[in-house]
């Protein structure tokens, strides 16, 4: 499945404004002479401050409040994760067509991708980017024939297609139509496919994926609403 940038969003906001006026007010004696301060008793109140400055240092709270915050949406935003939404039908079931999720940019930064994790990669020669399944990674050998999928000589489990599988078996049809000859991962690169595997533009057909395309790992579905679902793991 073919998958492309989400919008850019841009929130703004601006600190409450906050207006006070105080006055102090002295006290006469008759005949217009001045009255004797008070005398403030041992361990009584000080002096307080005017309300104007009391204002001026509530603003300035929430104008730093307010910039830390800015810098934090933009660290998260454009360092951090980034949304994208699933373009295409590649990655049905589990991923349809129009879908939203958040992609996590700094976890391969920290470790190597994981079979059956679900990445986003860009493809140079399409001018795009492609949400795909990790299947193998550098130094497995990998073979495609029909419904199952061999990673180092073994089937691979992929519970994430046990309801589709069943589903096409029980109409008497495979779930994939194209195989795809044993080689192995090169250092540095992954083997790919989606998980609709009759209608997927993959490792199948373009070659292993270079980690220096890979953008991120696929962490959660935010949209809609009614689909919200962690998928770091894959599924």
């Amino acid at each position: 499945m073919d998958q492309s940038r989400d919008w850019k969003s841009e929130e703004t906001a601006r600190p409450d404004e906050a207006n006070g006026s105080g006055s102090q007010t002295a006290s006469s004696g008759a005949g217009g002479s001045p009255a004797p301060d008070s005398a403030q008793p041992p361990g009584g109140p000080g002096p307080s401050k005017p309300a104007s400055s009391k204002a001026s240092n509530e603003l300035k709270e929430w104008i730093k409040a307010l910039a830390i915050a800015a810098v934090l949406v933009i660290v998260i935003r454009w360092l951090l994760v980034s949304p994208f939404i699933v373009d295409g039908e590649s990655m049905e079931p589990n991923f349809q067509d129009r879908e939203r999720i958040i992609v996590n940019m700094v976890l391969y930064d920290f470790r190597k991708p994981k079979q059956g994790e679900v990445i986003v990669f860009h493809v140079p020669e399409e001018n795009r980017d492609f949400i795909k399944r990790v299947i193998a990674v550098p130094g497995d050998t990998v073979k495609v024939e029909g419904d199952t999928v061999y990673v180092n000589g073994k089937p691979l489990d992929e519970p994430y297609l046990k309801e589709a599988l069943e589903q096409a078996h029980a109409e008497g049809r495979e779930y994939n139509n194209t195989d795809f000859e044993e080689g192995t991962v090169p250092e540095g690169q992954l083997f790919v496919m989606g998980d609709n595997r009759s209608n997927s533009k993959d490792s199948r057909m373009i070659g292993y994926i270079p980690m220096s395309r890979v953008v991120g790992r696929a962490e959660l579905i935010f949209w809609p609403l009614k689909d919200i679902k962690y998928i770091g793991r894959g599924y």
